[in-house]
């Protein structure tokens, strides 16, 4: 996604962002035949993991305890990445369930407009205070949801 394509408006880069998507899914979709059932990761290759990267999330930095994080796979699972020890790195729950499997392109956009428009929030303009009550209430929704579906 060249830059000065991208920017030229709004329109252009609405249109990149739905490209990255639709090739995310088409390989997503491409891929499900061809991939066999995963099996679980035993406790070794677990600690191999946590070791590579020294008991830290290798997306955002913050230090992981024995328990409670994601063998992420670096290669997404979804579209073609193996099912090994190499292939993995350890991550937050939170952090993995965000990245999903955005490739890399896709997910540095998710990042530079996360940044962008918690600049817009904290300065209280018009499109972040918009986007803030957007995702206060989206959030509000997304965690009702949740409990309802542990009952």
């Amino acid at each position: 996604m060249p830059a000065n394509d991208v920017f030229s408006d709004a329109r252009a880069f609405a249109v990149a962002l739905r490209q990255l998507h639709a090739q995310r899914r088409t390989n997503v979709i491409s891929g499900r035949k061809e991939r066999a059932r995963r099996s679980r990761l035993s406790g070794t290759e677990r600690d191999e993991i946590l070791r590579k990267t020294g008991g830290r999330c290798h997306i955002c930095g913050g230090a992981i305890g024995s328990e409670g994080w994601h063998a992420d796979h670096v290669l997404a699972y979804s579209t073609g990445g193996k099912h090994s020890v190499d292939n993995y790195l350890a991550a937050h729950t939170l952090c993995n369930n965000y990245r999903w499997h955005y490739d890399a392109e896709e997910f540095q956009w998710i990042l530079k407009l996360g940044v962008w428009l918690r600049t817009q929030i904290e300065k209280g303009t018009k499109t972040g205070r918009d986007a803030a009550e957007g995702f206060c209430g989206h959030d509000r929704h997304r965690a009702t949801r949740r409990r309802s579906m542990r009952r």
